[in-house]
């Protein structure tokens, strides 16, 4: 079975930085796309980024590109998620989740995410909450 295990979550002060890891099971890195996402209370649910673990391609969202970087560590089947510079507006509970290029709807609408591809992603783990404060 697929696992996903987002931890790291906790709260800061703006400007501070924090790193969520996702311990992944159940699937290999070798043919998936694993992604962080995020909700906050009252929003609906957003992409933060992602990453191609076997070939190391990325994707940034608007909202966090130059704050955040995303990382893997293909030995442990794990994916990070280093955040620097963190608002206010970052508040949320973050998740990871994992995909796979070319499975069209599959999994439900997909999201764009070039230069990885068009993922639909089929697996999510709990969250973790991030709370900044001002």
């Amino acid at each position: 079975d697929v696992q996903l295990q987002a931890s790291g979550g906790g709260q800061v002060q703006a400007g501070r930085s924090l790193r969520l890891s996702c311990a992944a099971s159940g699937f290999s890195f070798d043919d998936s796309v694993v992604g962080w996402f995020r909700q906050a209370p009252g929003k609906a649910r957003e992409g933060v980024s992602s990453i191609s673990p076997n070939d190391g391609k990325t994707y940034y969202f608007d909202s966090v590109k130059g704050r955040f970087t995303i990382s893997s560590d293909n030995a442990k089947n794990t994916v990070y998620l280093q955040m620097n510079s963190l608002e206010p507006e970052d508040t949320a509970v973050y998740y990871c989740a994992v995909g796979r290029v070319g499975v069209g709807t599959r999994y439900g609408s997909p999201w764009y995410l070039p230069p990885i591809g068009l993922v639909g992603f089929h697996s999510w783990g709990q969250g973790t909450l991030v709370t900044v404060s001002s």
